[in-house]
């Protein structure tokens, strides 16, 4: 079950439902594996509203394993993610909002 308090989304990859997380670890990992150096360097990539599909991937796969699923950016790369690349930007979208707030 997803809580919104805590910073969870829910969606449905690989045709299972999950719960998705950016805990500290799993930003940490996204600040490595992007090269952004702090969490002031994700928000304004992530801000310019520019995501490659490999950005999607260390978003949703570092979401994923914050969440406690052992699930790799490799093994998520090949499963579906429902409503396709607009359904991922979405999820995305979500997840960052609710990791560093809407600022709408």
């Amino acid at each position: 079950m997803v809580n919104a308090r805590r910073g969870e989304v829910g969606a449905v990859i690989g045709g299972e439902a999950r719960v998705l997380c950016l805990t500290l670890g799993a930003l940490a990992e996204l600040e490595a594996r992007l090269g952004a150096g702090d969490l002031a360097g994700l928000a304004e990539r992530f801000g310019a509203g520019r995501v490659s599909a490999r950005d999607l991937t260390a978003i949703l796969g570092a979401g994923l394993r914050g969440a406690g699923n052992a699930i790799s950016d490799d093994e998520l790369a090949r499963m579906s993610i429902e409503g396709g690349l607009t359904g991922a930007a979405g999820i995305a979208v979500r997840l960052l909002q609710a990791t560093f707030g809407d600022e709408s």
